[in-house]
């Protein structure tokens, strides 16, 4: 077995790119927080979370003793007049020089949120793998491994989408436990199925009779994390221990990415998004 190597996310803090998402902690308390829970890296957030020069956000990475793994990239993949290669190059960039490692891809589907999207037909489909195999070469060439985010919302959700991901491109998988089970798939089965895929791990747990709302479309995904679909690790429906058990039984030696989503309406009058972020990582080191 490898060593886990566990990160945060500052979704977890209620900090995400969708406009109007909610009320958005000051970085320096996340990266803070982050670090008092025994954290030892960070994805990068949304634009504007880190500064933009990759120097800048170096400094105040270390500042907090704290390791950038990499960031979430919505990505629109499937319209053949857009090529979407050129708009990664000054994210790779930034990855360079902060010691990132992962670019992790979300099929974006042109639209702001998570909260609808549209139907792909054959070709459109052809456009999407044919650019995931072309951005995991472009990230590859700069050292860095581009993983792909079935996530509620965009072009890959449901079952039978992620399967066609893992039979019609050679991407690499970030598994995300939440997404997979609140779009319609057993996270332990997929990481029993394919394991050797798995090289990026994003851990939720997630209350599943509010995901069976989402699942039917009586709640809106943002109206699920609203409502508190996202639990601390171990609080949920997810078989967290099972996902992990069998990837570190198959030398898994990528991220352990902690994530909670969560929208804020205002500042926390107490100790805020911090006490279940602290929770997970307790929970998780007990079952690694």
């Amino acid at each position: 077995m490898s060593t886990p190597r566990i990160a945060g996310a500052p979704i977890s803090w209620g900090v995400c790119e969708v406009p109007g998402w909610g009320y958005q902690l000051d970085p320096a308390q996340v990266l803070r927080e982050m670090r008092e829970v025994g954290l030892a890296a960070t994805e990068i957030g949304p634009e504007g979370f880190l500064p933009t020069a990759p120097a800048e956000m170096a400094r105040v990475l270390a500042d907090h003793d704290l390791s950038a793994v990499g960031g979430f990239a919505p990505v629109l993949l499937h319209d053949h007049e857009h090529d979407p290669v050129p708009g990664i190059s000054p994210i790779l960039d930034g990855f360079v020089a902060s010691g990132a490692e992962v670019l992790v891809l979300a099929a974006a589907t042109g639209s702001d949120g998570y909260d609808s999207r549209p139907e792909l037909d054959e070709q459109s489909w052809k456009t999407l793998l044919h650019n995931l195999d072309r951005l995991a070469d472009a990230a590859a060439e700069r050292g860095i491994r581009a993983v792909v985010h079935p996530h509620v919302g965009t072009m890959i959700e449901q079952r039978d989408e992620v399967l066609r991901v893992l039979d019609g491109s050679a991407i690499p998988l970030c598994l995300d436990t939440g997404h997979l089970l609140i779009g319609g798939t057993d996270p332990v089965d997929l990481a029993r199925q394919a394991p050797e895929r798995v090289t990026h791990v994003h851990l939720k747990d997630v209350d599943d009779a509010l995901a069976s709302r989402v699942r039917s479309g009586e709640l809106t995904y943002t109206d699920g994390v609203k409502a508190g679909m996202y639990r601390p690790l171990g609080g949920g429906d997810v078989d967290i221990a099972g996902v992990t058990a069998i990837l570190q039984r198959h030398g898994f030696d990528g991220w352990y990415v902690l994530e909670q989503d969560t929208i804020l309406t205002e500042a926390p009058s107490d100790e805020g998004p911090v006490r279940d972020v602290r929770a997970s990582v307790e929970y998780l080191r007990s079952v690694l």
